[in-house]
C-alpha cells in the first residue's frame, strides 16, 4: 500500500490536463506568435487559458502573465518593482516567506535595500501591527506569503493588504499554496500582484502566473521578443499553459466540495495523532491550509532523530511526507521557518508536514496514523522539556 502525502510540494497531473496537452502537441503546437493559421490556434490556446486562470482568481485576463512557474512570478514580482528604482528603497517581507521571496530579498539588501522581516507568532502568522510599525517613507513593496507551505498557517491578508495600500506601498502575496484551496478573488483583495502556479493545482510542472493589478508598473526580467504584454519574453510553452488553464478551471469548480472535505480529513489526521506524546503540532490550527498537517518531534536530538529520519521511516512504510530542514554539506539545518517562530535548532530540525490531495481517502488518514504511531514507538525516545518555542 502506498500512500502519497507531500501534495504541497507538487500534485499529480490530472487526466484532464494530461489529455488537452496532449491534443496541443499534436494539433496546435504553432508559435503563438506567429501571424499564420498555425501560430494564431496555437495563441487561441493561450488566451483561453488566461481567461481560465484568470477566472479562478476573479481577475481580467490581461492582468494574468504567464511564467515557468511559482518562483519565476514572486521573482518577477520583487525584482521588476525593485528594478524601477535607481536609489535603494525599501522592502517588507515576513520572516516566513518561501525562499522565492527571502532569497531576492538577500540580494536587494547586496545591493543597498532595506528590508524589514516582520515577525511571527509561535504559530506563524503576522500581526498586522507590527507591519504598521515598519512602514517608512521610503516602503514601494511588502510581499507576505498567504499560506506558509511548511506549519500552514494563512496569513491576515486582507488587514496586512489595507495597511499597505493606505501608506502608498505595493502589496505582493505569494498565493502559490492557497490558490484552488480556497476562494481568491482579487476584485476584492487589496492586492496588487499575486503569485501561482500550475502544478500545485493539479496541472503540469513548468507553468506558473503573476496577476499584475491594472496600472502597476513591472521591469521584465527577461528580454527579448516581448511575449506576455512584454513583461515575460521567450516563446510561451503552449501545451503546458494549456495543462494550466484547464487545472485551474477544474479546480475552481470543484473548491466547493473539496475544500470541505480536505478540511475534514485534516481534522481526523489531527485528531487520531494528538495523543502522540512526541508529537506537538506547529502553525496556526484556525487559520490553516485545508489540506496541511504539520508537527515537530518533541523529543528530537538532532542528527539521530530528526523530520528527516521519520520521512526516510514513513518512505520505507510506503508513505511520503516532507521535512522542513534542509541538509547541506552533510550537516542537517534547523528550519528557518521555525525558528523565525521560535523554536530553537534542535527541534527546528525536527519538522515533519504531510499535505492531503484529491486522491486522500479516509483509509489513508487512518493507516498513515497507525504506521507514524508504530515507527515513533519503535525509534523515539523519551519526551524531554525544552522543545517547546522559545527553548532548545
Amino acid at each position: 500500500m502506498q500512500i502519497y502525502l507531500d501534495y504541497s510540494a507538487t500534485t499529480p497531473t490530472r487526466p484532464e490536463a494530461i489529455a488537452q496537452m496532449q491534443q496541443i502537441l499534436t494539433q496546435q503546437w504553432g508559435n503563438p506568435s506567429s501571424l499564420h493559421e498555425w501560430g494564431q490556434r496555437a495563441a487561441t490556446v493561450v488566451e483561453r487559458a488566461r481567461v481560465q486562470v484568470a477566472d479562478l482568481i476573479n481577475a481580467a485576463p490581461d492582468s494574468i502573465i504567464f511564467t515557468a512557474g511559482g518562483t519565476e512570478a514572486d521573482n518577477l514580482a520583487i525584482m521588476g518593482i525593485a528594478q524601477q528604482y535607481s536609489v535603494p528603497q525599501h522592502l517588507i517581507i515576513s520572516s516566513v516567506e518561501h525562499s522565492a521571496i527571502s532569497e531576492p530579498a538577500r540580494l536587494l539588501e547586496q545591493w543597498g535595500w532595506q528590508v524589514t522581516r516582520l515577525p511571527v507568532n509561535a504559530q506563524g502568522r503576522v500581526n498586522p501591527q507590527d507591519l504598521q510599525a515598519a512602514l517608512q517613507t521610503n516602503t514601494v513593496l511588502v510581499s507576505v506569503i498567504y499560506g506558509q507551505s511548511e506549519v500552514g498557517t494563512l496569513q491576515p491578508i486582507e488587514p496586512l493588504g489595507r495597511i499597505a495600500q493606505a501608506h502608498g506601498a505595493l502589496f505582493h502575496v505569494d498565493a502559490v499554496q492557497v490558490a484552488g484551496r480556497l476562494p481568491i478573488d482579487v476584485q476584492r483583495l487589496p492586492v496588487d500582484l499575486l503569485s501561482l502556479s500550475s502544478h500545485k493545482i493539479y496541472g503540469p510542472q513548468g507553468a506558473g502566473a503573476l496577476y499584475v493589478r491594472p496600472g502597476v508598473e513591472l521591469m521584465p526580467l527577461l528580454n527579448g521578443g516581448g511575449q506576455e504584454f512584454k513583461l515575460r519574453s521567450g516563446t510561451q510553452a503552449v501545451p503546458v499553459i494549456a495543462g494550466f488553464g484547464i487545472a485551474a478551471e477544474l479546480a475552481a469548480e470543484e473548491m466547493a466540495t473539496e475544500t470541505p472535505r480536505l478540511i475534514q480529513l485534516r481534522d481526523r489526521l489531527f485528531d487520531q495523532l494528538a495523543d502522540v506524546p512526541e508529537l506537538m503540532p506547529t502553525g496556526d490550527r484556525l487559520h490553516r491550509l485545508p489540506h496541511h498537517v504539520s508537527f515537530c518531534l518533541l523529543n528530537a536530538d538532532g542528527e539521530k532523530l530528526s523530520g528527516k529520519t521519520l520521512v526516510r521511516q514513513m518512505n520505507l512504510a510506503g508513505i511520503g511526507i516532507s521535512a522542513g530542514s534542509a541538509c547541506h554539506s552533510g550537516k542537517l539545518v534547523p528550519s528557518p521557518i521555525l525558528v523565525a517562530m521560535g523554536y530553537g535548532d534542535r527541534t527546528a530540525k525536527s519538522g515533519i508536514r504531510l499535505t492531503l490531495g484529491r486522491p486522500t481517502t479516509l483509509e489513508d488518514i487512518d493507516w498513515t496514523a497507525l504506521v507514524l504511531k508504530q515507527i515513533l514507538q519503535r525509534v523515539a525516545p523519551a519526551p524531554v522539556c525544552g522543545a517547546c518555542p522559545g527553548m532548545s
